[in-house]
């Protein structure tokens, strides 16, 4: 019988030194986002901007995959999803509230839909060279409401921004880096090294000044940022109040399908 209490069962948390390293942990739904893993995230990311001993976060997954979105069969399951976007506390547009401290995700593999949402809300990503990202909203009948609508546009430009949503198709991790959406692609077994690394580079400058600066490139991209925001949050609710969970259900096994073979071609 495990030791481990529900929470950290979905979600491991590791301290190395000065870095946080919070490790997606679902590997047999390819750490689909439940209600269960999103409420570790939020307690785990607040926890860790509230402790004195953390300076970085790091997000991650456990092979093979960092996340393929919302759990599919606990969404197609009840309409009790409803309320997992747009939630009490959370800022309109964000998976969680934003810390004060940077958040680096660590993308071990294939990032879709709420996955590249959860992504994107990091400060930057370092990818595997197994790294894979794809926006199936489209495919799936769902729409974003994590603020990907602004920030996948923000990183990589309006037309590939609206190519891969349109389109579901996914995006390998050179096309990735050469598109902006990540700022570094090593060898898989280097991934969480080479976070680290990064990580403790962040973590011996003065704090102060980091937070400062941080709170500063947000602050710089709110007069853009924040309207975008409302706008998606709007169209999303809108989506959601006629939302019938039984077509993601009646579709979900062809979305997977479509997505695991098309994953395979890109990874050939």
């Amino acid at each position: 019988m495990s030791d481990q209490s529900p929470l950290e069962s979905v979600l491991l948390t590791e301290q190395r030194g000065r870095v946080r390293v919070l490790t997606l942990n679902r590997p047999k739904s390819r750490n689909a986002l439940s209600m269960a893993l999103i409420g570790a995230i939020r307690t785990e990311l607040a926890d860790a901007d509230a402790d004195d001993d953390v300076d970085v976060v790091i997000l991650t997954g456990t092979d093979p995959a960092f996340s393929a979105g919302v759990d599919l069969r606990e969404l197609g399951s009840s309409d009790g999803d409803r309320n997992l976007v747009h939630v009490e506390g959370i800022p309109t547009g964000h998976p969680w509230r934003p810390l004060s401290k940077p958040v680096i995700g660590a993308i071990n593999g294939a990032a879709i839909t709420g996955g590249l949402e959860i992504a994107l809300a990091c400060d930057f990503l370092i990818a595997s060279e197994q790294a894979r990202f794809a926006d199936t909203h489209a495919r799936v009948g769902v729409l974003p409401g994590w603020g990907l609508t602004w920030r996948l546009p923000a990183a990589v430009g309006r037309g590939f921004a609206r190519r891969m949503s349109l389109s579901g198709d996914f995006v390998g991790a050179e096309d990735a880096l050469r598109a902006g959406l990540v700022t570094q692609v090593v060898p898989h077994d280097q991934l969480l090294d080479q976070a680290l690394e990064v990580a403790n580079t962040i973590s011996g400058n003065d704090q102060s000044g980091v937070r400062t600066l941080l709170a500063s490139y947000r602050s710089a991209e709110e007069h853009i940022g924040d309207p975008a925001l409302e706008s998606e949050a709007a169209v999303s609710k809108a989506w959601l109040a006629q939302f019938n969970p039984a077509s993601v259900a009646q579709r979900r096994e062809a979305v997977i399908d479509r997505g695991r073979a098309q994953n395979t071609v890109a990874g050939q």
